[in-house]
């Protein structure tokens, strides 16, 4: 069971950069005086001219040596001030035989950057992919250097699309989803290919309803914004400030749905512990909804994927050793008889386990689940805490309001099935007929079950730690590394 996970706040943002600046920069660097051509130092890499191909560290380097100087150096590479994702630069120019591409290719690169305009329908800034300084100081930059913010630009927006702008390795710990993994170097070389580029880059995008339904909510509430902006005495500052938070947390809640997959599994469990909700789905509609009680403040759910293979009947709790050590042994220490009165003993590796039965803080029923946080969803004796509004009080499982019920509907049984096994006493397992996949989720604005967007409170601080990588006004100098937070599950 999870067991402490430290909150931490984030910092308010304002809202993307216009995207105009990004059309007006790019134009201006592919007519720029000179073209692209002077860019092209060097012709493709020769062909053997018959006989066996030569081994590839004997034939003459003929790309851009000092494109590969930038691209080989150690440390970050930074361009008028602009951080580059090295990783994803290496890999396109080695595929590109470490040639300037975008002298060659104007046409390509007038195509992705209309593409490039489109990123705030995502909620995504603009400037995150370079735009200000592409249309700053883009035509006047040394060839190589205007090559590499072009499809640093390309790439990262793809990328973003494709996983979200705030990739994995720079969350916090608990924030653990992860679609399924995209070469953006290849998606970016076919959209180059492609006549419609927009569709080939669009298609990184989630494809599920709730996303194109939040899409919609977030370029209204935007429009909403801009209206009473600028509508002088006629508009409401009020009304422009709720709806630029509005924007903002759907934004924000965009950017966590590119954290799943592009094509939603049509069975699936899905926690929303930001509204301590859990809810079935069967082909792709919900079938089974109820409450649950998530993790405390200071012991939060993480957000991730994991899949239900069992069900644990009258399961007895193996304690964690940091409970045991916080809450358990202070109290054994002034109460000798803590252990005897809760059903708690002490199990031969050292460990406390508390008793299966009606007392036992996992209820009779416990749903198994494999994941690095040994988080699972279980029963609980204690139902007053459904009533609340706020139900983050556990240690970071899922309790359940209605177990019977859900264990019933992923069994394949009727309830009074269910009801005699728990009648047993007995600690028994119980596979599913199929596992079930289970996303635990943080969404503080979702699609409700009328189709309408719902918004809700930011229990855990979350949202402004997103809210900052989708904005390229509030990233961080290029002097400090980003480090994602420590929270621990």
């Amino acid at each position: 069971m999870l067991t402490s996970i430290p909150a931490k706040q984030g910092i308010r943002r304002p809202l993307p950069v216009s995207a105009v600046l990004l059309a007006i920069g790019l134009c201006a660097l592919v007519v720029a005086r000179g073209g692209f051509c002077e860019e092209l130092n060097s012709s493709g890499s020769p062909a053997a001219a018959g006989g066996e191909a030569a081994p590839l560290d004997s034939l003459p380097f003929s790309g851009n040596a000092e494109l590969r100087a930038r691209l080989d150096a150690p440390g970050k590479i930074v361009v008028v001030g602009e951080r580059l994702h090295v990783g994803l630069l290496r890999r396109f120019y080695t595929a590109h035989g470490y040639q300037t591409v975008w002298g060659d290719h104007r046409e390509q690169a007038e195509r992705l950057a209309a593409v490039i305009l489109h990123a705030a329908d995502h909620g995504l800034d603009p400037g995150l992919f370079h735009s200000v300084a592409i249309s700053a100081r883009g035509a006047a930059l040394p060839p190589v250097e205007r090559d590499l913010l072009l499809s640093d630009a390309f790439l990262s927006y793809a990328d973003a699309l494709a996983r979200g702008a705030m990739p994995i390795e720079e969350r916090a710990d608990d924030e653990d989803l992860v679609p399924e993994a995209v070469d953006a170097v290849a998606v970016l070389d076919a959209a180059m290919a492609d006549p419609d580029p927009a569709k080939v880059i669009g298609a990184l995008a989630p494809s599920t309803p709730e996303y194109q339904s939040m899409q919609r909510a977030y370029a209204e509430y935007r429009m909403i914004a801009a209206a009473e902006q600028s509508g002088g005495k006629r508009g409401s500052a009020a009304k422009a400030a709720n709806a630029e938070k509005r924007a903002r947390q759907l934004a924000v809640n965009l950017e966590r749905l590119r954290w799943l997959p592009r094509h939603m599994l049509t069975d699936r469990a899905v926690v929303n512990a930001a509204i301590a909700q859990f809810q079935l789905f069967r082909n792709d509609r919900p079938v089974f909804t109820t409450r649950v009680v998530v993790g405390e403040q200071d012991k939060q759910t993480p957000e991730f994927q994991s899949t239900i293979d069992s069900i644990l009947f009258n399961p007895p709790w193996n304690i964690p050793r940091s409970i045991a050590q916080r809450e358990i042994l202070p109290k054994l220490a002034a109460d000798p008889g803590y252990l005897t009165s809760h059903h708690m003993r002490y199990r031969r590796n050292g460990g406390i386990q508390q008793e299966a039965g009606p007392f036992s803080a996992l209820g009779r029923l416990k749903f198994e689940m494999n994941d690095r946080y040994d988080v699972y969803l279980h029963d609980t004796p204690d139902k007053s805490l459904f009533q609340a509004l706020a139900r983050m009080m556990s240690h970071g499982c899922v309790r359940v309001e209605n177990p019977r019920a859900l264990a019933a509907l992923l069994l394949g049984e009727p309830e009074e099935a269910i009801d005699k096994r728990i009648a047993s006493g007995h600690t028994a397992r119980r596979l599913l007929p199929a596992a079930m996949p289970i996303f635990v989720v943080y969404q503080t604005a979702y699609v409700g079950s009328d189709g309408l967007i719902e918004f809700r409170a930011d229990p855990y601080e979350r949202d402004e730690e997103v809210w900052r990588y989708l904005t390229h006004a509030q990233q961080f100098p290029i002097v400090q590394d980003s480090v994602g937070s420590q929270r621990k599950g």
